[in-house]
């Protein structure tokens, strides 16, 4: 499967949401998810779709790779020890959690807590690439390599990605390691 950059699957919205009405559109994308069953992730044990959270008119967007096991019982992103390190990390730069929002590549967990395959970030890209769409951040911190390459369309090194500007959808994307790697 060829990788294809968020950029490139869909062009900008000539019409952008308006700020009034971002978490509306927001939850009208989570009800088209629905319970959803359209790649194998929704057979692989998952309990809970884990869409996103924050605010809805956040300037600043973290994207990482996939749900894990604290995600998938509670149905909210970056809720474990990698959560508890990000959370820190936010509160770092001088704002809480509630003033950003958090998404993944893949709403479903992953068995084994492994690297989302193509076909599976593919089937939730569309979800993601509308979240980003409605929220319009100006910021984009893609959380390790798995959601840079998905984001940015590459398959290249971390460490290469790091330490430049790249655009998503209308922001800037930063690259940085996963709170659970670090």
């Amino acid at each position: 499967m060829k990788l294809v950059s968020f950029d490139d699957l869909a062009p900008l919205p000539e019409v952008r949401v308006a700020a009034s009405e971002r978490a509306e559109a927001l939850v009208a994308i989570q009800q088209e998810i629905g319970d959803c069953t359209r790649c194998p992730l929704a057979y692989a044990g998952r309990h809970k779709i884990v869409f996103g959270d924050g605010d809805p008119n956040a300037r600043l967007m973290f994207v990482g790779e996939g749900p894990g096991a604290d995600e998938d019982a509670s149905g909210v992103p970056f809720v474990g020890k990698a959560g508890q390190l990000l959370n820190n990390m936010i509160a770092a730069m001088g704002l809480k959690r509630e003033q950003v929002y958090i998404a993944n590549i893949v709403k479903c967990r992953p068995p084994g807590n492994r690297v989302p395959e193509p076909s599976e970030a593919s089937t939730c890209s569309q979800f993601l690439l509308r979240q980003m769409d409605v929220v319009q951040p100006q910021v984009v911190v893609a959380l390790g390599a798995t959601a840079a390459t998905y984001l940015l369309g590459v398959k290249r090194s971390l460490s290469s990605l790091r330490g430049h500007w790249h655009r998503c959808r209308g922001a800037k994307l930063a690259v940085t390691y996963h709170p659970a790697f670090l």
